[in-house]
């Protein structure tokens, strides 16, 4: 059960159970829309209520900002909108990212997923000034991005906190690997945590984040749904039972090749797509690292 009237209102926002979506491509490179529009549905039907378009997972520094609108536009039109679309718009350049939200909020999106700035290393007032300029531009909730192993620098916790004050900005999507500081944050101010690191879901749950936003997810999301459920039904036993037997789902969707790669492969080794093709300079799954996937995943392959 959810008690904090502001874990209802991002709840109501972004939702709890979270895939990080693949953007498939044809053989060609082009993005396959209706390729999209099937894992989307797919995603669904397997138990999310929200999905992140243009992430990280996505490859969003190899698509073009129409690419990214269309793309958008064909997810939305695929699941309705009973399921919450998150589109991330985190770039370098404010005034890129800004042009992002604007263009997402016109698009359908419900939130902004904002990562920090990542290669110029910028200030932690520069940090929060990037965030709350992108708030401004849109009426869309922010889920901030945490994640210093791919920025380069952390969102430090009095950051955050001052962060969290603007209206809009309602959570974090926490990829930091620090449960005492991501504690803190929660403690000391009303910004609401998902996990953004599948290994760690779980322990970040019961500390008090409300939901996830997961890779893993593409293979495994009615057990994760499954998980999130049972930790606000406040049954730690059945969640450290399902996060226990998806411990070899997560190392290997995670921890052997990059998790876009991953989560191309198995969605292609279970038929959802036809194509595992990613753009440079992200390289598909080898033919070593498929066989790999197929004998660790073969539940979902074979259900």
């Amino acid at each position: 059960m959810i008690h904090s009237a502001y874990a209802q209102v991002a709840q109501d926002a972004f939702g709890t159970v979270g895939t990080a979506m693949i953007t498939p491509f044809a053989p060609n490179g082009a993005i396959d829309y209706d390729a999209a529009q099937v894992v989307a549905n797919y995603l669904v039907q397997q138990g999310n209520d929200m999905l992140v378009v243009s992430g990280t997972t996505g490859e969003s520094p190899t698509t073009t900002d129409e690419e990214k609108q269309q793309l958008l536009k064909v997810v939305r039109s695929a699941v309705g909108d009973h399921v919450k679309i998150v589109v991330g718009v985190g770039t370098n350049v404010t005034s890129h990212s800004i042009e992002l939200a604007k263009q997402a909020q016109s698009a359908g999106a419900n939130g902004l997923l904002v990562v920090t700035p990542y290669y110029s290393k910028p200030s932690q007032d520069g940090i929060r000034a990037h965030v709350e300029m992108i708030a401004d531009s849109t009426e869309l909730p922010v889920m901030l991005y945490d994640i210093p192993g791919r920025s380069g620098i952390p969102m430090e916790s009095e950051t955050l906190i001052r962060m969290g004050e603007h209206p809009r900005v309602l959570a974090v999507k926490d990829a930091k690997g620090d449960i005492a500081a991501s504690t803190d944050v929660m403690t000391r101010s009303d910004l609401v945590y998902y996990s953004g690191e599948d290994a760690l879901n779980l322990p970040l749950m019961a500390a008090g984040a409300i939901g996830l936003v997961s890779v893993v997810g593409h293979v495994a999301a009615k057990d994760l749904a499954r998980m999130v459920d049972s930790v606000h039904n406040n049954d730690l036993m059945q969640a450290r039972h399902v996060a226990a037997n998806l411990v070899p789902t997560v190392d290997a969707v995670m921890n052997h090749m990059p998790g876009v790669v991953a989560a191309k492969a198995a969605l292609e080794l279970a038929g959802i797509i036809q194509h595992r093709g990613t753009r440079l300079p992200v390289l598909p799954a080898t033919e070593e690292q498929v066989e790999f996937l197929r004998s660790k995943l073969d539940g979902f392959i074979n259900p």
